[in-house]
Formats: C-alpha cells, structure tokens, sequence
C-alpha cells in the first residue's frame, strides 16, 4: 500500500519552476495522470472479481483491514469486508463511491480540489455530507474509448492510503 502509485506516475519536475507546489497541488496533478493513464481495455464483472480478490490479498499481506467494494454501471459486483472492519467502513465506501459515479473522478482528486478551492463538496455542489464523501479511497474504473464504466473502493486506511 503506502504512496507507491502516486509516486510511480508522478510527472516529472518541471525545469526552472520558481513556485514550488504544495503537496496538495502535487498530489491533484498525480491523482490527475493517474486518472488518464490507469485505464483499462475492456472491463467486466470477471475483471471486478480479479481485481477485488487481488486488493484483498493486498491488503491481507500488508496487514490492514479494509472494506472493499467494485460497482459496473451502479452495480455491486464485489464486496468484501475484511475481518477488523467495521459497518461505518461500508457506509464511508458507499459515500465515496457516490463522488466518483457523480463526477467521474477520484474521491480524492475531487477532495483535494475542493480544499485548493476552500470550499467543501456540500457548498460547491449542493451535495450533502451524509451522502457523498471526497476522501481518498474511490477510484474510476476506465475502459479506453468509453470512459467511466464503475468505480473501485477501498475504505478503512487513512485517506491517502485508501486513494494507493
């Protein structure tokens, strides 16, 4: 787990940049190429399986316990709560995942971006917190040429941790 896919698909350094970003900036121009990069060629409920099974291995090895959930066209095709989890863990998956199938984005971009904007999701869009949560944990699941086809979750780490 850890930061290693943000790390692998950082852009390099610009040359002769007199800003230096902040993490948060860097983070959103990763999460960014990450959503353009990370795409699949085709993508189905066979694929959402494999791709569940391998998360929980994952995560089994890392020794962290975690609630995770894939969704094709809004709906549920794997879940699996881990042993450590807790009911809130699915409540917080359900609310991420309402952010990327609303925006298309990863939970964690979109709440990176609203707090570059200093403004939570509920006043820039009318979205209420209850329902749609912007941390790190949700990710597009993209097939190229179609675009968003269902979204992946992980929730139960600490919100960057969940986005890895």
């Amino acid at each position: 787990m850890g930061s290693r896919l943000i790390s692998d698909t950082s852009p390099p350094p610009e040359k002769g940049n007199q800003h230096m970003a902040t993490d948060r900036q860097r983070d959103i121009l990763r999460i960014a190429l990450q959503e353009h990069v990370l795409q699949f060629e085709t993508f189905d409920k066979n694929s959402a399986w494999a791709l569940g099974e391998r998360l929980k291995i994952t995560c089994e090895k890392a020794a962290v316990a975690t609630a995770i959930e894939i969704r094709l066209a809004r709906e549920t095709v794997f879940f699996y709560a881990m042993p450590g989890t807790a009911a809130s863990n699915a409540d917080w998956a359900r609310r991420k995942r309402n952010v990327v199938e609303m925006m298309g984005k990863s939970s964690y971009g979109v709440g990176l971006s609203c707090e570059e904007e200093g403004q939570p999701l509920e006043a820039l869009m009318g979205l209420p917190s209850r329902h749609y949560a912007c941390h790190g944990g949700s990710f597009p699941i993209q097939v190229k040429g179609c675009g968003c086809v269902g979204v992946v979750t992980v929730s139960g780490l600490p919100q960057r941790d969940d986005h890895i």
